[in-house]
């Protein structure tokens, strides 16, 4: 499968600073675009979470700015399951543009499966569980991802 992309935008005049660099928090924006977007891919769509009470609410995430972006520059984000158990998502995003091999930012991060109704969490249906093992499946021989399960220190 070639890399799953969720997300592409250009960068916008608002989302740059004084260098014309894109802004650190507009880079988790992205990635949180890119979130909403594998969300209806597998089904947690915005009529999935109105029937069924149900959502993802984000636990933890690690960013890592790796190359600057700028102003009018067309990204993507590209979307890799790296696990899921029956109530938690792993989710690997990075950022890409046209002509440029390396990922220009990566952010890791950790789901939860809730229901609505507590909020608690709650498993993932049958249906939205299959479809994550299909990613999974279809993911199995990309790379790995460079990113994850960094720690920050001195």
């Amino acid at each position: 499968m070639p890399a799953l992309i969720t997300y592409q935008t250009p960068v916008q005049a608002d989302w740059v600073d004084y260098n014309g660099h894109l802004r650190d928090a507009f880079y988790l924006l992205i990635f949180s675009y890119a979130t909403d977007a594998f969300m209806d891919h597998i089904g947690l769509d915005s009529d999935n979470r109105s029937a069924s009470g149900h959502s993802l609410f984000t636990l933890e995430c690690h960013l890592n700015y790796l190359h600057e972006v700028k102003l009018g520059t067309e990204v993507w984000v590209q979307t890799q399951v790296i696990g899921f158990d029956r109530k938690r998502l792993h989710l690997y995003h990075s950022l890409h543009r046209e002509g440029f091999d390396e990922a220009l930012a990566a952010s890791e991060q950790m789901l939860l499966h809730v229901d609505l109704a507590g909020p608690r969490s709650a498993p993932f249906a049958p249906e939205i569980a299959q479809r994550l093992q299909a990613i999974v499946d279809e993911q199995q021989d990309l790379p790995a991802a460079a990113f994850i399960g960094r720690v920050i220190g001195l």
